[in-house]
């Protein structure tokens, strides 16, 4: 009974996979019924084609200890920017060449880069603005307008993370230069009861309440906030106040006539690398390979589906992972029915069986534990400056991993059951222990 649910488990979910790694414009009608669905692939740069450009910030002004966190600011201001072009899926992303600080932006299906170059070049302007009332005319009821004062980011000098003495949550920590801190001082002073609203690239910040006038350049400004929204908000503020000039250094764009030929060789590829594994398999294992085969069959789909649901940025580096981890999906089948060959001579079948994966577990667990780590150096999510930082390189770790991970799935969970339910015991006295002296 067992053995029918897992059977039934791995056929529904092969189902859905296969559905979902359907191409979205293939519209099959069985009926009243379509196949058709919304799930397609994101693709990177170099296979949608569109641009890529380096900045490079200017941080000379700026104090060692502070660089870092400007830096972040710079860059989630120019993420926002970017945001507003409607490009799909771009990357921001800082790294170190040669000393330098560089923030890398890539624009998938954006050909023409002249307004966003000028958008983005632009330093980070933090204003704070105020309510004034507007005198009543004859006829009319006095109303109220925002209007910017003259503190702006140039007079903050640092903003940080700190905890309310009172309450215990999370607040904002505002340091303003002498010059600032008067203008604080007075503005603070005519909004007691009113807000004063904080403004990064014409987009709201924070718009705290004045609850007395503050003297001698320090304020806090208090709410419900989490610790992520509060560094959030931090560096957002560090991003005006510490403005950081950055000019270009490099435009590279790629056509999307070099993205379609490269996805087309990458497909004929893929099924090349996976058609060589099938015959490969069945000439070496036969009936054991047909069923490693279905199981490679069931890797493909589900690594394809989770590509769409996760989603993965698809780049060519990222193909070469998915086609490496081809190869390796069988690399388990591989030891165990190598392991198998020799259990079945001294076992009966099914004990066989079920030791040759017992025993193969061990080896296949610590290749692709290696492996794996492997990736997670590549990947660096910590951003670690001693490991590499190329969005390309960090691609083909994640489809390698996620590969790496749905073989060992489809290789011990789904090849394991699907023998034990075709492959049969022989009722022979061969099958029983054969002992050599």
């Amino acid at each position: 009974m067992k053995k029918i649910w897992l059977i039934s488990f791995t056929f529904i979910l092969t189902v859905a996979a296969t559905y979902i790694s359907l191409p979205p414009d293939l519209n099959i009608k069985i009926g009243n019924f379509s196949l058709s669905h919304k799930f397609d692939l994101r693709l990177g740069l170099d296979l949608a084609g569109g641009s890529r450009l380096v900045f490079e910030a200017d941080t000379t002004n700026i104090p060692t200890d502070r660089r870092q966190s400007a830096l972040e600011g710079v860059r989630n201001v120019i993420e926002r920017r970017v945001n507003l072009f409607g490009v799909s899926e771009p990357t921001v992303q800082t790294s170190e060449f040669q000393g330098k600080n560089r923030i890398i932006i890539e624009l998938p299906g954006l050909d023409s880069t002249k307004d966003a170059i000028n958008l983005i070049g632009q330093t980070a302007q933090l204003i704070f603005m105020e309510e004034k009332i507007i005198p009543a005319t004859k006829g009319a009821s006095p109303s109220a307008t925002l209007v910017s004062t003259n503190l702006t980011g140039a007079d903050l000098k640092n903003a940080s993370v700190q905890f309310d003495s009172q309450t215990g949550k999370p607040a904002i920590s505002l340091q303003f230069t002498d010059e600032g801190g008067k203008k604080f001082e007075d503005i603070t002073g005519r909004n007691v009861g009113k807000p004063v609203l904080i403004v990064l690239d014409n987009t709201l910040l924070s718009q705290p309440v004045v609850s007395e006038k503050i003297i001698g350049g320090n304020a806090q400004i208090s709410g419900n906030f989490s610790i992520d929204e509060a560094k959030k908000l931090s560096i957002q503020l560090n991003a005006g106040a510490l403005p950081v000039p950055v000019k270009l250094v490099q435009e590279t764009t790629v056509g999307a006539t070099l993205g379609t030929e490269s996805i087309r060789q990458s497909v004929l590829a893929g099924l090349v690398g996976i058609l060589s594994v099938m015959i490969f398999m069945i000439l070496s294992y036969g009936k054991l390979g047909l069923v490693a085969d279905i199981g490679l069959f069931i890797f493909g789909v589900i690594t394809l589906s989770l590509y769409k649901l996760i989603p993965v940025t698809l780049t060519l580096p990222g193909i070469a992972g998915f086609m490496l981890s081809i190869g390796m999906a069988v690399d388990s089948n591989i030891l165990i029915f190598e392991r198998f060959k020799e259990e079945k001579l001294i076992r009966s079948i099914p004990n066989a069986l079920e030791t040759s994966f017992g025993r193969a577990w061990d080896s296949i667990r610590d290749a692709n534990i290696a492996t794996l780590v492997t990736c997670f150096i590549l990947w660096n999510p910590l951003d670690w400056s001693i490991l590499p930082s190329s969005g390309p390189v960090r691609g083909f770790a994640i489809t390698l991993a996620l590969g790496i991970a749905i073989s060992l799935f489809t290789g011990i969970f789904v090849s394991r059951n699907l023998l034990r339910v075709f492959i049969k015991e022989r009722r022979s006295d061969t099958n029983i222990r054969i002992a050599h002296e």
